[in-house]
């Protein structure tokens, strides 16, 4: 073989080995990024197998134990590893709860306390420093986060008929009657149209408007239905299907039923329906990918950390609410198809949507500074770039304008009586 064809097998070696190379991390590149691994949890023994240290106490175990201790370790002749264990840990803790300690180990062990206290004490301070000067969040959204209020709504069991945003009939009946001949005389259905139909009784016990429940007595009833909603406002056939529900269940508890004028009702609908357009608010940014694509686990796991849980639906994860029942604060949303997949470590996510549903959280809450430090801090983490719903790289100017113009949103919503997160905000923003 020549000098020449040596040379050019060689260089075609390197060729060779240079696009394998570069395949190879073309390919690792292009990898999802995947969930880091758990770290594994270590045994601990459990507080209550701690003995008395007036009367140590041998623990009793199911197993006849056979193993003994030596040199500090057990040497087990029994069928329960676990019980090997746990007597091991239980004799060194009786013999250590039974020596008493000289003065000079009483100071190193109260020297060694002082200082993990101190230690404690400026990890503490560090991290609450970190929090509130955390770089991830922007200055616009530290100038919105202000004091996050504790006063949080308790969620109603079930919507209370309210004439704000309401159509309310009187249902007069001679005498008090029993909730389970009310509840027989319900419709099947609670909807009328795409608006709620609900039936309240007055307890003639504590002079309460309620839902029907078995073993009561009511004095009155009333039925209403909604206004309006995001499908629209109350109309005509609507209306009449409403005083034909409520006709029936007048007929079964031999009631007699009163019914407000319907164009005027159907006027108040369309005003109601038409102040709620104009004050319907839901805010929406996008994170996406900029070195490589993320994998599902990769984002449950950071999203995790934040706060987030896994939603009733795939590619779906909420910031839930303080209070169990209210909407979540925040929503994360990703392709329902890669979190469906067989094989989610392959599959490729490029984008979220973090999103939130202003109605329907309270103000107190600070949802909006939440979603702006929540949006960064994923940013920061997961290599993303953040745009609004445009696809317009979100700016410190837009944080801000957005900021002024939810406090005026939400002053008009209270100055109407419709408070973001109150029962008729979230029932009339649904």
């Amino acid at each position: 073989m020549s000098t020449l064809q040596i040379g050019l097998a060689i260089a075609g070696g390197v060729v060779l080995a240079a696009v394998v190379a570069h395949s190879a991390w073309t390919s690792r590149k292009n990898k999802p990024r995947q969930a880091e691994p758990q770290p594994q949890e270590t045994l601990s023994a459990p507080a209550s197998f701690l003995p008395n240290h007036d009367q140590p106490q041998e623990p009793s175990f199911d197993t006849a134990p056979t193993s003994e201790v030596q040199h500090g370790f057990v040497v087990s002749g029994s069928l329960d590893p676990v019980t090997d264990i746990a007597r091991s840990m239980m004799e060194e803790a009786t013999a250590h709860a039974q020596r008493v300690p000289d003065e000079a180990e009483l100071a190193r062990i109260a020297e060694t306390k002082a200082a993990a206290a101190k230690v404690a004490a400026e990890r503490s301070a560090h991290h609450a420093a970190h929090d509130i000067n955390s770089p991830a969040m922007s200055p616009a959204a530290a100038k919105v986060m202000g004091t996050v209020g504790v006063d949080l709504p308790q969620p109603e069991k079930r919507p209370a008929l309210d004439a704000l945003i309401d159509v309310i009939a009187a249902v007069e009946i001679d005498a008090p009657i029993s909730g389970d001949a009310a509840i027989s005389g319900l419709p099947a259905t609670r909807r009328v149209g795409s608006k709620l139909f609900s039936v309240e009784g007055l307890n003639a016990d504590t002079g309460l408007w309620e839902q029907p429940r078995q073993g009561l007595r009511y004095s009155a009833f009333q039925s209403g239905v909604q206004l309006a909603n995001r499908m629209g406002p109350l109309n005509e056939i609507e209306f009449s299907e409403f005083v034909t529900k409520t006709q029936h269940f007048a007929d079964a508890i031999n009631g007699a039923p009163e019914f407000p004028d319907m164009l005027e009702e159907v006027a108040r609908a369309r005003e109601l329906d038409s102040f709620a357009s104009a004050h319907d608010a839901q805010l929406s940014f996008t994170l996406k990918a900029i070195k490589a694509a993320w994998s599902p686990g990769y984002v449950q796991q950071n999203a995790s950390r934040l706060g987030f849980i896994a939603g009733v639906l795939p590619g779906r994860m909420v910031v839930p609410a303080p209070v169990h029942g209210l909407p979540p604060i925040l929503l994360l949303t990703f392709d329902s198809q890669a979190a469906m997949s067989e094989d989610p470590t392959q599959s490729a996510i490029y984008e979220l949507a973090l999103s939130l549903d202003v109605p329907q959280v309270d103000r107190k809450e600070e949802p909006y500074a939440r979603m702006i430090q929540t949006a960064y801090e994923l940013a920061r983490v997961m290599d993303g770039a953040i745009s609004d719903d445009n696809g317009q790289p979100l700016s410190e100017a837009a944080i801000g304008g957005i900021a002024r113009d939810l406090l005026a949103l939400y002053d008009t919503l209270d100055a109407r009586d419709l408070a973001a997160g109150s029962p008729q905000a979230r029932r009339l923003f649904s």
